[in-house]
């Protein structure tokens, strides 16, 4: 009876505790009004540390024209996100290749001949020759483009903030951020170099600043290149100093490389595990065919063995791929 009673009162305790939270917490509207009071108290210190400096028209006007960029900025962004579908040919550009989709087709083609080849000299059945013949015409290659893009990719953000350290040298000292661009052009490594020198030819020969940086964008999809392009349209149509505001993005790279590199290490025990279990079963079945050779037979030999493999394989497909998808972290 006694523990009863006990038991009942610590509900009734847990009961009034979670009905005061709920009571007594801030609800949205407090949070609203906090956040507001917040950015009017930040206002009013704006107006007054900035009527030092320029007139309150001024202010206006810049606050106007910085709107304005930010709102044309965010259109543009929402419509690369749209185009999600990035061709054929893009694909290869960004990858750094020469080739045209033609040449990819034909070393398809080629690529899907010499894997359905190695099944038949191999002598795998007919189904598994066939599965090599697609793997090599319509996995390989692409899987091919999609590592030279993503290592190309790597090398430019590894040397990208140490590009921008030099425009941010350059305007201090005095030069314009043309001739900042063309120095990057000649002295950065590659793809740096590359790719400041198509942004430097398409201004050359009339392009717009916008335009030519979009076109940069569209060659190295990445986010880093995204702001680089954001702090130069904000600067060139609203002012300020590009010199201070290169540096933070500068500052933010490096952080993020190094927030990176920490996520890296920390989940390096995780990548670890992932391939040590992925390749457990194929260790056991090695050593199990050494020690008895018959034993696996009925799995290659019969069709029921057939169908346990394949959903073995599929199974364990699925469970590397989410285990890849956890240890990943963007930031």
């Amino acid at each position: 009876m006694d523990q009863q009673i006990l038991i009942v009162a610590i509900l009734g305790i847990v009961c009034f505790g979670a009905l005061a939270f709920i009571l007594l917490a801030p609800t949205e509207k407090d949070k609203a009004r906090k956040r507001m009071d917040s950015l009017n108290v930040a206002r009013g210190v704006a107006r007054v540390t900035g009527g030092a400096g320029m007139s309150e028209a001024q202010n206006k006007e810049r606050r106007k024209k910085l709107t304005e960029t930010l709102d044309h900025l965010d259109s543009q962004t929402r419509n690369l996100k749209k185009k999600k579908k990035v061709s054929l040919a893009q694909q290869l550009e960004q990858a750094g290749l020469s080739a045209t989709p033609r040449h990819f087709f034909i070393g398809s083609v080629i690529a899907a001949v010499l894997f359905g080849l190695v099944g038949l000299v191999s002598g795998q059945q007919l189904w598994v020759t066939g599965l090599l013949f697609v793997i090599g015409g319509l996995g390989f290659p692409r899987w091919v483009v999609n590592f030279l893009r993503k290592r190309r990719q790597k090398k430019f953000l590894n040397d990208f903030s140490n590009a921008i350290e030099i425009i941010v040298r350059g305007v201090k000292s005095g030069l314009p951020v043309n001739e900042c661009l063309k120095i990057i052009a000649r002295e950065s490594p590659k793809p740096v170099c590359d790719e400041f020198h198509q942004l430097t030819e398409g201004i050359r020969i009339g392009m717009t600043l916008e335009q030519a940086l979009a076109r940069m964008f569209d060659r190295m999809p990445l986010q880093e290149v995204n702001f680089f392009g954001i702090v130069l349209m904000i600067q060139q149509k609203t002012g300020g100093n590009l010199a201070e505001a290169l540096g933070n993005l500068a500052n933010v790279l490096r952080s993020r490389k190094l927030m990176e590199g920490k996520i890296k290490a920390l989940s390096a025990e995780a990548k670890a595990s992932a391939m040590i279990i992925g390749a457990l079963p194929f260790l056991v079945m090695g050593a199990v065919k050494l020690a008895s050779p018959d034993y696996l037979t009925p799995l290659f030999a019969t069709k029921t063995g057939n169908f346990i493999l394949i959903g073995a394989g599929l199974w364990m497909t699925t469970g590397v791929l989410v285990m890849k998808k956890m240890v990943q972290i963007k930031v």
